[in-house]
């Protein structure tokens, strides 16, 4: 894994030493990045993550990104958020619940010289900051949410371009046309380890109380078509590029009209 970017000659960087012990006080990287040879999570269970990832979707997005503005939700380590900021994004904003993530952003950020800015909120926040953006990263969070299509509404508002969006799926990975509509006594649908479908995860998950819900591929596509987003392409499995398609009706949301039972 290469460095993502020299330091600017103005910036007096720490030495090898006291950069690892920087990375080592903030705890437990979930975002591996090479900051200045020194990778912040080496031994991560899912490799070299998340580039393992972003070696897949990097081609669909463009190179140039000059004058683009980003929106990272759950923004983590600042992985993603870095690597549009390379492209030349103007305006990268990452966001995220925890500052401990945050933190680690900020010295990724500092060390790589590369300019984000990160707050703390959460994605069922999003409709306070201002604007839309040109590109929206919503990687890695819809299953650690109890409300998930509920955020997912609330992150259509912030599209302008397009959504990169990823979720872990499980169960059936084969995806059918379905009929519009089915007689109340039909049951065998639902039967069917294809149907569109979230496992809920009670207790715990892969040692984390967060994973609450988790979709199969069907009920994933599902759901970003049912919050106004047109499928463009799935450069991974668990990745797909979107754009906004009917996100609007008369000028609201769908979720506005959810709320006030005009929908």
């Amino acid at each position: 894994m290469s460095p993502l970017q020299s330091i600017p000659p103005a910036f007096t960087a720490p030495s090898h030493d006291a950069l690892a012990r920087q990375i080592s006080d903030l705890g437990d990287w979930f975002h591996n990045i090479d900051l200045k040879g020194i990778q912040t999570a080496p031994n991560h269970f899912l490799g070299d993550f998340p580039n393992v990832k972003w070696r897949h979707i990097s081609p669909a997005l463009p190179q140039d990104l000059t004058g683009a503005t980003v929106l990272d939700i759950g923004c983590n380590g600042g992985f993603y958020s870095l690597q549009m900021k390379l492209r030349g994004a103007s305006r990268v904003l990452g966001i995220d619940i925890c500052d401990r993530y945050l933190e680690q952003a900020r010295l990724a950020s500092r060390t790589l010289g590369l300019e984000i800015e990160l707050e703390k909120r959460s994605v069922y926040q999003v409709e306070e900051i201002a604007g839309q953006f040109d590109f929206v990263i919503f990687m890695g969070v819809l299953y650690h949410l109890r409300y998930p299509l509920f955020a997912l509404d609330k992150v259509v508002t912030k599209i302008r371009g397009k959504l990169v969006f990823q979720t872990m799926i499980r169960g059936s990975e084969e995806v059918k046309p379905w009929e519009g509509d089915y007689d109340f006594w039909r049951k065998d649908i639902f039967a069917d380890p294809s149907w569109p479908q979230m496992y809920f995860v009670e207790q715990s998950y892969s040692n984390d109380q967060t994973n609450w819900w988790i979709p199969n591929r069907a009920a994933a596509e599902g759901m970003l078509r049912s919050a106004g987003l047109e499928i463009e392409s799935r450069p991974e499995s668990e990745t797909w590029i979107c754009s906004p398609n009917a996100q609007s009706r008369e000028g609201r949301f769908v979720h506005h009209m959810e709320l006030d039972g005009t929908l």
